[in-house]
């Protein structure tokens, strides 16, 4: 199970999205990697700023967009739980 937050430095919805994210995942004892979008494009990846850069902060499970611009709780614990048995 792989759960990425999409963000951007200064976003006060991704720095919110972190938070939660944080508190979830420390409840549910699962891991999520945070990456800039500007940085990764910087970096020479530019496909995710193009794709998700002006939805931010957006949610990725498993590789594919479960959310954008908030955190749909109910929705990820029912995911999360689902892929943790």
């Amino acid at each position: 199970m792989e759960l990425q937050l999409l963000s951007r430095t200064g976003c006060s919805a991704c720095a919110t999205a972190h938070a939660e994210l944080t508190r979830i995942c420390a409840e549910l004892g699962v891991g999520f990697t945070d990456i800039d979008v500007d940085a990764a494009a910087e970096g020479g990846n530019r496909e995710l700023r193009a794709e998700y850069g002006d939805r931010l902060p957006v949610i990725l499970l498993d590789g594919v967009e479960h959310s954008y611009w908030e955190v749909d709780e109910p929705r990820l614990r029912a995911d999360l739980a689902a892929r943790l048995g």
